[in-house]
């Protein structure tokens, strides 16, 4: 039987890579490319270990989970103990629900089952097998990809809505606070970037943003003030377009802007949303004052979580 370890590596690499990429993802945690790559390149050493003299470490318990922390610490360092281990276990459930997902994939379809003289035998493929190879190349990423769905899946059902939280918005040299209620309604993206879109209460931003765009998103007729409108502003280059659906109502338009950066304060953490949009609207929000913008799910679930310690 040959055996082919530069191809085997390969595939343990990538391996950690994805499942590097998904913990971090899992954990909203900032992606640093080449340290994930350090520690999948850790991570498939154990394959190279195998056919050394020191293959008895490389298949202990102990020495995987050696190679594990080695691993996590290279991908998302050590800031306090806490912080570790939940790098570490959630690594770990990554790899279980991904690979507990492949395993469960391949006894449900697999074919390598034979009868010979009457009795019934299966069939094992070695390293080389090409169906295997076929089955983990075409799995490992279904998988993968199933997974982070999933998670997603679950992640959005257990963000609190309706909960008041501060949103911090720069755009350009501007930057203000409003208070923002995470509501489960507002399903609004950018149809070019598909980005979310927050709506604020634009008599609520008009002390920070220039008045003709101000003026523009308080008409009923969004379009038609924007091609009127002669004046300049400094965020002309930011404004986007934003079609929604109202009850009774149709081709109905928001004035959005693209930020620089989106920080959400809730009562547990502090989250950096890397993709938004602010969309004007020309109605009050809440007539109490409770809040002045409402803010998309999406950005909540896609955002990274900083670290305030």
């Amino acid at each position: 039987m040959s055996i082919y370890l530069d191809v085997i590596w390969f595939l343990n690499f990538s391996f950690d890579l994805l499942l590097l990429l998904l913990t971090a993802i899992l954990l909203k945690r900032k992606i640093w490319k080449l340290r994930i790559v350090i520690g999948a390149l850790i991570g498939s050493s154990i394959i190279l270990l195998m056919f050394t003299p020191f293959a008895s470490l490389a298949v202990h318990p102990f020495g995987k989970l050696l190679v594990s922390i080695m691993m996590v610490l290279s991908a998302f360092g050590f800031k306090r103990f806490k912080y570790f281990a939940q790098s570490l276990f959630t690594f770990y459930f990554v790899t279980f629900m991904v690979g507990g997902g492949m395993i469960g994939a391949h006894y449900f379809i697999q074919t390598e089952i034979g009868i010979f003289d009457g009795i019934l035998m299966t069939n094992k493929g070695g390293f080389g097998d090409p169906i295997s190879w076929l089955f983990v190349l075409i799995g490992f990423p279904a998988a993968w990809i199933f997974s982070r769905k999933r998670l997603d899946d679950l992640e959005m059902k257990k963000i609190q809505y309706d909960q008041i939280v501060s949103v911090s918005i720069k755009i350009g040299d501007i930057s203000f606070c409003l208070k923002g209620l995470i509501d489960s309604g507002n399903q609004l993206y950018d149809p070019i970037s598909k980005s979310p879109v927050m709506i604020v209460d634009a008599r609520k931003a008009a002390e920070y943003l220039p008045d003709p765009l101000i003026s523009i998103a308080l008409q009923e007729d969004v379009m038609a003030a924007l091609a009127a409108s002669e004046e300049p502003h400094p965020l002309e280059n930011r404004v986007r377009i934003i079609p929604f659906r109202v009850v009774g109502k149709s081709n109905q338009f928001l004035i959005g802007l693209k930020p620089d950066e989106v920080i959400i304060t809730t009562a547990d953490e502090t989250i950096q949303v890397p993709k938004a949009i602010v969309g004007l609207n020309r109605t009050s929000l809440s007539p109490e004052g409770e809040y002045e913008c409402i803010v998309h799910p999406k950005m909540l679930q896609s955002g990274s979580i900083q670290d305030v310690s």
